[in-house]
């Protein structure tokens, strides 16, 4: 749900204002409490079985201020009369309380501690899931360094949540709620005051929860900007060298910085007062009781042992609200967290999968390509990209797509891999509506090959072997020999099993294109889609390439995005875009004959090699 910006509140009164957000934020609560249930549903027995510990642990440590006024009222008297037996057996309870509270305490720390990291794994597991399976116009405007946010710091306060705020939420409760009733059996009068001290510190936590809250929602965002900066520094570490852009990415990161220091700040003074307000209240509630606690002591309606209980007890009582306060801030960062991570993934994929996908044939033809009636725009509010057109691609026929930059080539090859789902009108694949393909299906008839050709770390036969994971090594080292890989992947250090490093950066830009290209022979497509992939190449290379893809594409449709012609050349088919239209539409020679557009641009070519 995107926040709404400051023109759509003009003329909105101040109250209408409030209650919207009030909505917003009701919803945004209401995402994150299914999440959270979703995640403990499967762990509901062990739940349960933690809150037995809890009370087994404060049921252990509530008696033992009981057994210390036995001790005193009963137990030094019966030592004094001789029958020490009453102190023994308070002095043993309290021993077997300290014992069993520490058993408990112990189960119950193992017990959440296994539960909180299955479900962080369990979270994280959802996340990386469901974003790899969102559209990339999701990935084009959700930048990688808020998603890694969602993934570190935002599931670094739920696991602060689990670790410690669980724990310190059911022990003060049932420990709160504990000590309030034994209070109340122990000295009605004395209980009263107790009571009545704690209206001031229900009042300051209402106003807590909800400044809390709001301080640790502008904490996650701060956060997720400094995450983004230093993601998107890295990752264009080269260019920042390049251009010496180092100070100014420091001014902007220390501008985001400066605001997640300032919004912790903020979190952290709604902290102090709150925990300076229970001290004060606690410490003002003690003295009262202890004044008249004494002045009863004294005139005998008071016995000394219930008044040590009761301070005691009193003491227990006001301790847990700074544990609760605690809990209070390690909730507020963890509902802050939760919200964004339920809004990825409540995310839908703009390209959906099908719910009734219905197969492609595997017999006759294969590769047929068709767009009809085709209209695109990136979103409803932008421009049109593609205007409505209609275009055949028989199987087989390789076609190459050319024209200025943004006349509209890559959008329609980003169409025919279904990255994209056309506006309006039907791109079909062997007579069947893209939208109706399984995705599993689409991605082995369809594959792209683009400018960018990313590799994973890992090796280089790993990396060949994505196009189809069940290839064996001979399989791998014939694509590889195909687009004239091969020599240079032998002559690496270790071969086919050399570690490319992160983004495949040991190899130069033209033998990740190689690599790439065998990728994508190996998946053995119907339509191979060439994305200015062969852009990298160095002249040597380039040839080599040509001379494979000429043998490779033979009886396999294609689509070629591309400057270069020697590429163009290749072709069954060419076509020349304009502003998302189609105006010249011809075999090479044709189109070089008819001295229009691509005939100058072959002119143009021809007049660069001289």
């Amino acid at each position: 749900m995107s926040a709404p910006t400051a023109t759509d509140w003009r003329g909105v009164a101040a109250e209408d204002i409030e209650d919207v957000d009030k909505v917003v934020t009701a919803r945004l609560q209401a995402r994150s409490r299914r999440l959270l249930g979703s995640l403990l549903r499967p762990h509901k027995w062990s739940v349960a079985l933690a809150l037995v510990y809890v009370l087994l642990e404060n049921g252990a440590q509530l008696a033992g201020p009981l057994l210390v006024a036995a001790a005193i009222d009963r137990g030094v008297a019966g030592v004094v009369s001789g029958q020490p037996a009453t102190l023994v057996w308070c002095v043993l309870g309290y021993a077997v309380c300290g014992l069993a509270s520490a058993a408990a305490k112990c189960g119950f720390v193992r017990l959440s501690g296994r539960i909180g990291q299955d479900l962080l794994l369990d979270l994280r597991h959802r996340v990386f899931r469901h974003v790899q399976r969102l559209s990339i116009s999701f990935h084009e405007t959700y930048t990688s360094g808020k998603i890694i946010s969602r993934l570190s710091s935002d599931v670094e306060s739920i696991d602060d949540l689990l670790d410690m705020g669980l724990d310190g939420l059911l022990s003060s409760l049932f420990t709160v709620l504990g000590i309030a009733i034994t209070l109340l059996v122990l000295d009605l009068r004395l209980a009263l005051v107790v009571l009545f001290g704690f209206v001031p510190v229900i009042i300051v936590a209402r106003w807590f929860r909800r400044a809390s809250h709001k301080a640790y929602r502008a904490t996650t965002t701060a956060v997720a900007k400094v995450i983004v900066q230093f993601v998107e520094t890295m990752n264009g570490i080269r260019a920042v060298q390049a251009y010496r852009r180092h100070g100014r990415n420091e001014e902007i990161l220390h501008e985001v910085n400066v605001e997640y220091r300032d919004a912790n700040n903020q979190a952290m003074k709604v902290m102090a007062r709150f925990t300076s307000t229970v001290r004060l209240v606690g410490n003002v509630t003690m003295a009262v009781v202890l004044a008249w606690g004494a002045l009863r002591v004294v005139d005998g309606s008071l016995q000394l042992g219930v008044l040590a209980a009761f301070a005691l007890y009193l003491r227990r009582f006001y301790d847990p609200l700074d544990d609760l306060a605690m809990f209070a801030n390690s909730y507020s960062a963890a509902v802050a967290a939760l919200e964004k991570i339920s809004g990825v993934l409540e995310e839908e994929p703009a390209v959906a999968e099908p719910a009734e996908p219905k197969p492609l044939p595997h017999r006759g033809r294969r590769g047929d390509l068709r767009f009809e009636r085709v209209e695109f725009r990136y979103a409803a509010d932008s421009p049109i990209v593609l205007p409505e057109f209609d275009l055949h691609v028989p199987a087989g026929q390789t076609i190459a797509v050319v024209g200025a930059t943004g006349a509209g080539k890559t959008t329609l090859a980003k169409l025919v891999a279904r990255f994209y789902d056309p506006s309006t009108g039907t791109v079909s694949l062997d007579g069947v509506n893209l939208r109706d393909v399984a995705d599993a299906d689409l991605r082995s008839a369809v594959t792209m090959v683009t400018q960018e050709n990313f590799l994973f770390a890992g090796s280089v036969a790993d990396n060949i072997a994505m196009g189809r994971p069940d290839a064996t090594r001979e399989d791998v080292q014939r694509v590889a020999a195909a687009v004239g890989a091969h020599e240079f992947i032998a002559a690496l250090p270790e071969g086919y099993d050399t570690d490319v490093r992160k983004r495949g950066g040991r190899l130069s830009a033209g033998q990740r294109q190689l690599v790439a290209f065998a990728r994508a022979l190996l998946a053995d497509p119907s339509v191979l889609v060439l994305d200015e992939a062969t852009s990298s190449l160095d002249v040597p290379t380039e040839r080599a390439v040509q001379a494979a893809l000429e043998t490779v594409l033979s009886d396999r449709t294609a689509v070629i995005i591309a400057h270069r012609l020697s590429t163009v050349l290749i072709a069954d088919r060419v076509l020349v875009v304009d502003g998302g239209r189609i105006v010249e539409d011809g075999s090479p020679a044709d189109l070089i004959g008819q001295h229009g557009r691509f005939a100058r641009l072959h002119q143009a070519w021809l007049d660069s090699l001289a």
